[in-house]
C-alpha cells in the first residue's frame, strides 16, 4: 500500500509545483513593491566632499560629507525624482529632470572647490621639490 502512496504523492507534487500566478494581462508591469527604486551605489568621488548642500553644523562627531564612503542613488518613482545619499552622512542632492531642481536649488549644483582647482593643486605638490 505505500508503494502506491509514494508515486501518487509524488506526481501531485510535481502537478502542483507547476502552477503559478500569472498577471491577468500579458505585459502587465510587475507588483509595485515601493515608492523608491535603486539605481545603485557608487564610490564617493573626490567632489563629493566639496559639495554645498547646506548641512547645519552642530554635532561635531555627526559624519559630514567628508566621511561618505558611498553614494548611493535611487529614483521616485511616483514624482521621478533622483536622490543621491552619503552612507554615513546621510546628506542627499535630489534632482528632479522635469523641474531641474537640485537640493532646492536650481542647476548647477554650488560647490567649494573645482575639479579643475584640486588637481592644479595636485599637479603643484607633484611638481615641487621635496625638502631633505
Amino acid at each position: 500500500m505505500n508503494g502506491i502512496r509514494v508515486p501518487a504523492a509524488l506526481g501531485a507534487a510535481l502537478f502542483l509545483s507547476g502552477c503559478h500566478n500569472e498577471p491577468a494581462e500579458r505585459g502587465a508591469p510587475p507588483p509595485h513593491h515601493g515608492r523608491y527604486a535603486g539605481i545603485g551605489v557608487f564610490d564617493a568621488g573626490t567632489l563629493w566632499s566639496r559639495a554645498d548642500i547646506g548641512q547645519k553644523k552642530g554635532d561635531s562627531a555627526a559624519a559630514n560629507l567628508a566621511d561618505d564612503e558611498h553614494i548611493i542613488v535611487v529614483v521616485d518613482s511616483d514624482t521621478g525624482e533622483v536622490r543621491e545619499c552619503g552612507d554615513h552622512s546621510g546628506a542627499c542632492f535630489a534632482m528632479n529632470p522635469w523641474t531641474a531642481a537640485i537640493a532646492g536649488r536650481q542647476l548647477p549644483a554650488r560647490l567649494t572647490a573645482h575639479m579643475a582647482d584640486l588637481q592644479a593643486e595636485a599637479s603643484k605638490e607633484s611638481s615641487a621639490p621635496r625638502r631633505r
